[in-house]
């Protein structure tokens, strides 16, 4: 019998040291992920810092003129067509811009 108890209380004392453990394992766990989170905000913010820089109107308009030799359109390039002009059917739009069919870049 008291053998029995015993192992019992052996068994008792064994489950609560091993869910201990277990929770202290777990909590590492919670704070190395808490960690990577702010890493990976940081990292987050940076890219949209990046991001914001890279698809500035000025400077897509400075590589599309020095890095790629595009030119603004001239007068007469581009044709503003009446939404009352369009083609029956289709969806009012009040104005649309479009630009002919030409070569806008700069030969070499």
């Amino acid at each position: 019998m008291k053998a029995l108890a015993g192992s019992i209380v052996m068994g008792v004392l064994l489950l609560f040291v091993w869910e201990r453990a277990d929770i202290v394992r777990v909590g590492y766990r919670i704070e190395q992920l808490k960690a990577r989170k702010v890493v990976l905000q940081r990292e987050q913010d940076e890219l949209r810092v990046k991001v914001s820089a890279l698809t500035a109107p000025e400077r897509i308009a400075k590589v599309a003129t020095e890095r790629l030799g595009l030119l603004p359109p001239q007068p007469g390039q581009v044709i503003l067509v009446n939404a009352a002009d369009a083609m029956p059917g289709e969806p009012a739009l009040s104005e649309v811009r479009m630009a002919k069919h030409e070569r806008y870049w700069r030969k070499p």
